[in-house]
């Protein structure tokens, strides 16, 4: 409080007033986060499933918020699925408790792959206490096919319809492999990608490619507002269509919370890309982080959230100067921004991936550089083919023929650089993270790019 009133009096005052609102708008913003999240933490808490002991059997009903997505074999001794799902109610000795919550739930694979988000289902499970700190109030692990008691939203219905039409099509064109990784690229799909490619992209960091983030928003907004300026379309008219394709990437893609930050998160580093203007785009960031936050708690303790952030603040402050300067030292324009960019995000995310992980792979920033060229097509001719699949699958499958020879050159990169084993296994952890944090600072203290001094008027160059 004291800190606020210092604020307000220098602002009334006239005296460096935008240091103090600035002060001051934090303050209230964190005192206010902090008020919210004491409050979600209570609740928790407070759930009735925590007084019940681990391991008691319950019948639950929950509503999925996402899809089931398959886990390892060997952490859980069979093929599994985890869904995240909101609690509606349970009975426990022929008492029903009707209480929300969020809960993640483990299931046989059987029976579970084909549920939608939005979709009610009733089933037996053990309780669990969570395995993150974060607000999910119990794991519940089922042992049985769930009986369905309430339908998804009409929407989610046609993204399943397009989604299931989109990977028979991409089945039909291509190979195993690249059958299974495209959904994966495009709309964030891992439930056919093979457990080996899956594990190359984990060792060489290529596993972000294969969840929506804001490089899926960026290239399919990108594309289409090129597309609009090369038909010499009215800007507004392009914004719309822009805006249009944004809501149908959303809806394919699921709009769960992650989603919706990626589509976010891409928003704003398309304006930073298409303006150059970092100073709007960097309090647009800003904005866009506590708006998210305020609409999901949640996501501030989703590793996810914090790595998208970061990339995205690393794409707007670093990798222009970074890239600017290896332009000036000879390098051409396309492999001076491949280079930045990718070195940015590792640069940025490193810390907080070997928090969480331990892993460090020492050949993430070329992989990343060398395949990059390949993404933004994939994605827009997988795009054009997942709409193209519900309306007439042999020119779907057609389209879906392009992606071929570069996912190939995805595969192959991610295989051969996997072969390699230049990944590192470290401590993983907070202290880890935080020694990692200081290394990388200082590597961008000494990476920072010095201006070229102007010579004096009148002086020899």
């Amino acid at each position: 409080m004291c800190v606020v009133a210092w604020g307000v009096r220098r602002a009334r005052a006239g005296r460096r007033w935008g240091v103090a609102w600035v002060v001051v708008g934090a303050l209230v913003i964190g005192g206010g986060f902090g008020v919210a999240g004491a409050w979600h933490a209570y609740r928790v808490q407070g759930h009735p499933l925590q007084v019940v002991r681990a391991g008691q059997r319950v019948v639950a009903v929950v509503e999925l918020t996402d899809d089931p997505k398959r886990v390892s074999v060997r952490a859980f001794g069979g093929p599994k699925v985890m869904v995240r799902a909101t609690l509606v109610e349970y009975r426990l000795g022929g008492r029903i408790v009707r209480a929300g919550g969020a809960v993640a739930v483990v299931a046989p694979a059987a029976g579970w792959g084909t549920l939608m988000p939005g979709q009610r289902v009733e089933f037996r499970a053990r309780v669990g206490r969570p395995w993150r700190s974060d607000l999910t109030v119990a794991v519940l692990r089922a042992d049985a096919v769930p009986v369905a008691v309430g339908d998804p939203p009409w929407w989610q219905r046609i993204a399943g319809r397009v989604r299931g039409d989109f990977a028979a099509s991409a089945h039909r064109a291509l190979s195993e492999d690249a059958a299974g990784l495209l959904p994966g690229l495009v709309i964030g799909d891992t439930s056919a990608l093979t457990d080996h490619v899956q594990e190359n992209f984990r060792e060489t960091d290529l596993t972000h490619l294969t969840a929506v983030s804001g490089a899926n928003v960026t290239i399919l907004l990108g594309a289409v507002l090129v597309s609009m300026r090369a038909l010499t379309v009215d800007p507004r008219v392009g914004a719309l269509a822009a805006g249009v394709a944004l809501v149908i990437f959303v809806i394919l893609a699921r709009p769960s919370p992650s989603v919706l930050r990626a589509a976010v998160m891409g928003a704003i580093a398309l304006l930073a890309l298409c303006t150059g203007r970092r100073k709007q785009a960097l309090p647009a960031l800003c904005a866009a982080v506590i708006g998210l936050l305020a609409w999901s708690p949640g996501l501030a303790v989703d590793i996810g959230f914090a790595l998208s952030v970061l990339a995205t603040a690393g794409l707007i402050v670093l990798s222009p100067a970074w890239s600017d300067w290896l332009r000036a030292h000879g390098w051409w324009r396309i492999p001076a921004d491949s280079f930045a960019v990718a070195a940015a995000a590792f640069v940025v995310t490193t810390p907080l991936v070997i928090a969480i992980s331990g892993h460090l792979s020492l050949v993430a920033i070329a992989v990343n550089m060398v395949v990059e060229p390949v993404i933004a097509p994939i994605t827009i001719l997988g795009a054009i083919g997942a709409l193209l699949a519900c309306v007439w699958s042999p020119l779907a499958t057609l389209v879906l023929h392009c992606t071929a020879p570069p996912l190939w050159w995805l595969l192959t990169v991610s295989d051969r650089a996997a072969a390699l084993g230049a990944s590192m296994s470290l401590p993983s952890g907070v202290r880890s993270g935080l020694i990692t944090a200081v290394i990388c600072g200082l590597v961008l203290v000494a990476l920072r790019p010095r201006p070229t001094p102007t010579p004096a008027i009148g002086t020899e160059p």
